[in-house]
């Protein structure tokens, strides 16, 4: 039996020799020099091997093995160990040959031992297969695709959406197993209203990276969200979720479906579990901020505003949100800091500069809403959003004509965008135009009829025909318009009011009653609270100490919520008594403050705040007259018209 083991001993070649890898790497001929090798995975390359001198962008695996099978054995030296090419070509054994015992001196025949090894290298990963897919030789390298993404979504937001379609569809042909280029993919058709095709793609991407990329099945249930589909969009949530518990857009966008749905304590419990999971961040504290303002806890809300700042201090989302709700509690003092705060941290936010400029407008300071408007248009030229501010700001304090120029340059800019024209048909509706605005309302529905902007255009549109008498017509549109949002108050008092109006006192009383039977019950109380911060994850134990959670359990809620009422009225007035000592005073109506936009704006921006209509004529030359030259011609002929 010794002998037995001894004689096969010497034809089973070993895989990892101690002392020289020759067992593996077979030395190269006489008349080449030797290249030094350290172990068995360590090979000297050349990496030059094109004509013009430049390095191969691959790592090219026949580069380091040669698979082919040479017998030979002759005093010439093996095949496989000639340099070819200027490469030196390195072998490694085959899986035949381990399985046959081939040694040094030829072959041998099979024997039991040889067979046991037979399975046991089946299972070894030397002799897998090679992975299915893209041939690794014709791919380009991995910094291609990060521009190539880059590029994309440039293109993207310069609304070049074929360019970028091109480029992300040739990513996907390089690199199937990339869900970045599928949720970018998914997007760019999302945004030209290709619902059904971005839904395509979402599942093709699914099913690339079998089902555990969470970006794309979450991108995918805001897509069904905002179809209407809510029930498959909670599904899709739920796999986000599930692919990766840490993912904090899908536990926020998840949470956002169900408090739209009425569903307030569900939507509570899932913002819960994103902090447990995914730790303090900002979206989740400033919607559990936003659904205290709203039931009228103001500071709570505040303390949860700060606690999101504290996390993202450049989260200018969570500097807005927190400004609208000091607007709506008519606290301008702090508003305008933290409009400030704002647009401090992040300059270029095309939502800072145009909610600022409407508050500062709503407080009568026409000219400073008008700059902000402007520095918010200059910065982002190919917002429709502004634009569309604007125009209504100059149809309310200058001129209809104004308005049209403005009106018409943002449905040039995103000729897709229905709230542009609704607004732009409300405005010929003022103006007398009725067929105009007609034509206008009939173009916004076009774009879509089933959104949130078709209901309320729809609305708009039968108080049209209702100024006009065309009662059945509106009837119908406001019938149209509660089968999109059922939920609409302003829509059923408005059909109740033209009841009413028409004598038909019982009808209106149906009406009344339909909405408040079928409107969707929020039920929310302040309760939650005490128990809140119980949930979070253990790594924000110093709030946990903040708000002295730590007592006993009959006085720890009551405390806990005295003390964050503290912590955030002291938040409060820290930027209120800034406000005062920025140079705000009276009731903070002046509409001044020590921090000096035309300053800022240069300095961070480069942006000239005194020449911004010649900036703004620049970037389109030819096409339009600058809109202050059409206000300063009407003017004129409105002043000879007046003389005649």
């Amino acid at each position: 039996m010794q002998q037995i083991l001894t004689s096969t001993k010497s034809q089973i070649p070993s895989l990892f020799p101690p002392q020289s890898p020759t067992n593996i790497f077979t030395a190269p001929p006489k008349s080449f020099p030797k290249i030094p090798i350290k172990s068995p995975l360590h090979v000297t390359l050349r990496t030059s091997s094109s004509s013009n001198g430049s390095p191969p962008s691959v790592l090219d695996e026949s580069l380091l093995f040669d698979e082919s099978d040479d017998e030979s054995d002759g005093e010439d030296g093996r095949k496989s160990d000639a340099v070819r090419d200027g490469l030196l070509v390195v072998r490694r054994p085959q899986a035949n040959e381990v399985l046959a015992g081939r040694s040094d001196g030829g072959g041998g025949d099979p024997d039991p031992i040889n067979a046991g090894l037979s399975e046991f290298a089946k299972k070894m990963p030397m002799f897998e297969p090679p992975p299915t897919g893209a041939d690794p030789e014709a791919r380009p390298l991995e910094v291609n695709r990060e521009i190539a993404l880059y590029r994309a979504k440039v293109l993207t937001r310069n609304f070049k959406f074929k360019e970028a379609e091109e480029i992300i569809k040739k990513c996907l042909s390089i690199w199937p197993e990339d869900g970045r280029a599928y949720v970018a993919l998914g997007k760019l058709l999302s945004k030209q209203s290709r619902t059904e095709e971005a839904r395509s793609v979402y599942e093709i991407g699914c099913q690339a990276t079998q089902g555990e990329n969470s970006y794309i099945w979450q991108c995918w249930a805001v897509l069904e969200n905002k179809a209407g589909n809510v029930r498959r969009a909670r599904e899709l949530f739920d796999a986000a979720t599930v692919a990766d518990k840490r993912h904090v857009a899908a536990w926020h966008g998840w949470a956002v479906l169900e408090i739209k749905q009425g569903n307030v304590k569900k939507g509570r419990h899932l913002l819960a579990k994103g902090l447990k999971f995914c730790g303090g961040n900002e979206y989740i504290y400033q919607t559990l901020a936003l659904l205290e303002a709203r039931g009228g806890r103001i500071e709570q809300a505040r303390y949860l505003f700060r606690q999101a700042t504290i996390c993202n201090p450049k989260s200018c989302a969570s500097w807005l949100a927190w400004a609208q709700v000091e607007m709506q509690q008519e606290n301008n003092y702090a508003a305008r800091r933290l409009f400030e705060k704002a647009v401090q941290a992040s300059p270029k936010n095309r939502f800072a500069w145009h909610v600022w400029g409407i508050f500062e407008a709503n407080q009568g300071f026409i000219d400073k809403g008008r700059k902000l408007l402007n520095i918010g248009r200059a910065l982002n030229p190919r917002d429709p959003v502004l634009l569309q501010s604007l125009a209504l700001l100059e149809y309310k304090y200058s001129t209809a004509n104004l308005a049209r120029v403005l009106f018409r340059r943002a449905s040039e800019l995103d000729p897709r965008h229905q709230p542009v024209w609704i607004a732009w048909g409300w405005m010929e509706w003022k103006e007398g135009n009725l067929a105009t605005a007609r034509e206008l309302y009939q173009k916004a529905l076009s774009i879509n009829s089933s959104s949130e902007s078709a209901a309320r255009c729809l609305q708009a549109w039968g108080v049209l025909e209702q100024r006009v008498g065309n009662l059945s017509a509106a009837r119908r549109l406001f019938r149209s318009s509660l089968n999109i949002n059922s939920q609409s108050y302003v829509t059923w008092m408005t059909w109740a009011s033209l009841e009413e109006e028409q004598g038909n006192a019982i009808r209106a009383e149906e009406i009344r009653n339909l909405y408040f039977q079928q409107r969707t019950e929020v039920v929310d109380d302040a309760s939650w609270v005490m128990g809140f911060l119980d949930v979070i994850d253990p790594a924000l134990d110093s709030i946990k100490r903040l708000l002295n959670l730590d007592q006993k359990p009959g006085f720890g809620g009551r405390d806990a919520l005295r003390d964050m009422t503290k912590a955030s009225s002291a938040s409060i007035e820290g930027l209120e008594d800034s406000s005062s000592a920025d140079g705000v005073e009276g009731d903070g109506d002046a509409g001044t403050s020590n921090f000096d936009i035309d300053a800022f704006v240069h300095d961070k921006l480069s942006l000239d705040t005194s020449n911004l209509d010649a900036r703004l004529e620049s970037s389109e030359p030819g096409r339009y007259k600058s809109p202050r030259r059409i206000w300063r011609l009407d003017n004129r002929n409105t002043a000879l018209a007046r003389r005649g």
